[in-house]
């Protein structure tokens, strides 16, 4: 099995090659136009647009593993430009189903003969994925719906995975050092998040775990799980009908108060963020729906995921910070949750997230606010500071697709105001505030002794000075290699002199053949010297700060 699934990645290597050496070449071009040598290019909007269509063509092509790679890249803008995001947004995992004979196997090697098992069963999937399909069914007089994995899936993913695997390090030469990471983390929740899908007996468990957790609530309504009909393969569960939470039309047909639904929606991801600490993933459209009493129904939980304690803190920190509209907490929580990167320019980021917080809000923001910390942002950092951890990427993609739904809902919404009533009836803004006192209380006691210590240590210091026997040890830190830097031009001024020399002294004494070796070796030095004192340059990266104001500016581009 392991050579067979060896021999699938090798062709499936050569074919993916094939699909994406096209755009390594422009993305390496774009780091040198000659690939070896020359300067970096500068790449518009429209240029980014045209390749992103290109990237999405391809993973169309290259079938189901790589169908769900650009879903994941899509909620992933610190690994892709926003052209690519905006781009992949549209790949729907929406593939034909396998035909039913295949299906059958699957569904009668888990559970049992379809006649046997089921009082009825429509064989016409009801809606095909990269991985499964559902069907309809009745047992016990009850409607069901049954997902079964597609056939032979295992090996294909199996496959794609190590070939994804093997591209990484080749990926890796084309970005920059903040994209690598982010590309990092993201091949490994990948591969974590598919194999988990993958598994239907994880996610019977995880469904059943997070109705319990809503168990009473009014708002929220989770299927059951039939487990006597379920495997690693198939899961079947009670089918609830509903209408599609982004169909608003029919939303308002129902007389349902689509504020009221969007409210509700952040408030039950909250709680599981932050309370439970076991969350539905996949957020999209199409795995929510509405009953006609205003109910939200969540289906699919194939894709779920568990917060740990220590980022729940940090979250809910970060919420309280935003609540309070408290820059440093904000940013002091995005570096302790490793999204942020502690040699981020402060100021410049201070002003990203104050912009951002208004843009929330629904505040207008003077355009020439949003050039301007642009403008500051190319001039300070060479790359946008902000990374996932693989810890962190899938609370950020939830957070994302649920306010995306929730604006569709109602465009007024403000998630902000949201949290800032769920984080106060929760209590969790008093519990921030007693904390902040008692650490206030603290630091003052501190400084109350300090000042009772300080004075006779200074006084032992300038008696000390006065006696010339104090010493003063200094480290200092090079990050940016300036030391390193006039070293190498120091060398190499003293090797071009010395070779001006040489030549001249051949050229005067010995042949011209010799002195013209002389002269070559001395050029190429003397060019070596001459690119240590070029500008350096680092790849300009235009965040995406605001979704109305900075697409504006893109169009006005």
């Amino acid at each position: 099995m392991i050579t067979l699934v060896n021999l699938r990645a090798y062709r499936r290597f050569f074919v993916v090659a094939y699909h994406f050496l096209p755009l390594l070449v422009s993305y390496a071009r774009d780091r040198r136009r000659f690939l070896l040598f020359g300067r970096s290019r500068r790449v518009d909007s429209q240029t980014r647009i045209e390749r992103a269509n290109t990237l999405l063509e391809s993973l169309l092509t290259l079938g189901p593993t790589f169908i769900k790679l650009g879903q994941l890249l899509s909620t992933r803008p610190d690994v892709l430009p926003t052209e690519y995001v905006d781009v992949l947004s549209k790949l729907q995992d929406e593939v034909p189903p396998a035909p039913w004979a295949e299906a059958r196997v699957v569904l009668e090697d888990e559970v049992g003969p379809v006649e046997e098992y089921f009082d009825d069963f429509d064989t016409d999937a009801i809606s095909g994925a990269s991985l499964g399909q559902v069907y309809t069914a009745e047992v016990d007089g009850r409607e069901v719906a049954v997902k079964v994995r597609r056939p032979d899936i295992e090996e294909l993913v199996e496959a794609d995975l190590r070939v994804i695997r093997w591209s990484l390090p080749i990926l890796l030469r084309f970005i920059g050092q903040a994209r690598a990471f982010s590309l990092e983390n993201l091949a490994d929740e990948f591969d974590r998040t598919i194999r988990q899908e993958m598994n239907y007996d994880r996610e019977a468990r995880m469904l059943a775990e997070i109705r319990s957790n809503f168990e009473g609530d009014d708002a929220v309504v989770i299927p059951a799980v039939l487990d006597s009909h379920s495997g690693p393969r198939v899961l079947t569960m009670e089918y609830i009908e509903g209408t599609k939470i982004n169909d608003v039309a029919e939303l308002d047909e129902l007389g349902i108060d689509r504020h009221q639904l969007a409210v509700n929606l952040q408030e039950a991801y909250l709680q599981m963020m932050l309370e439970d600490g076991v969350f539905h993933a996949d957020p999209h459209p199409g795995n929510l729906a509405v009953r006609p009493d205003g109910t939200i129904v969540f289906y699919d939980f194939g894709m779920s995921g568990r917060v740990d304690e220590f980022i729940q803190n940090k979250i809910i920190e970060f919420y309280v910070a935003v609540a309070n509209q408290d820059i440093d907490g904000i940013l002091d929580a995005l570096i302790e949750m490793g999204t942020l990167s502690p040699e981020a320019d402060r100021a410049t980021m201070g002003n990203v997230m104050e912009l951002a917080i208004e843009d929330a809000r629904g505040e207008d923001i003077e355009t020439y606010r949003v050039q301007q910390i642009v403008e500051q942002v190319e001039d300070t950092i060479y790359e946008f500071p902000l990374r996932l951890p693989s810890n962190l990427a899938l609370v950020l993609r939830v957070a994302t697709v649920v306010e995306g739904v929730c604006v569709t809902l109602d465009p007024e919404f403000d998630f902000i105001t949201v949290a800032t009533d769920y984080l106060s009836e929760q209590g969790y803004r008093e519990e921030s505030i007693k904390r902040y006192a008692g650490e206030a209380s603290d630091q003052l006691q501190q400084s109350v002794l300090s000042s009772v210590r300080v004075p006779p240590k200074l006084e032992r210091t300038l008696d000390r000075i006065d006696r010339d026997d104090f010493y003063v040890r200094a480290d200092i830190e090079d990050g940016n290699d300036v030391f390193a830097l006039l070293a190498k031009r120091l060398v190499y001024g003293m090797m071009v002199a010395a070779g001006a020399f040489s030549t001249a002294f051949l050229y005067a004494t010995t042949e011209v053949e010799a002195a013209a070796v002389a002269a070559v070796l001395s050029l190429g030095v003397a060019f070596a010297l001459f690119r240590t004192f070029r500008k350096r340059k680092g790849t300009r990266v235009t965040p995406q700060f605001t979704r109305h104001e900075m697409r504006q500016r893109r169009g006005g581009d």
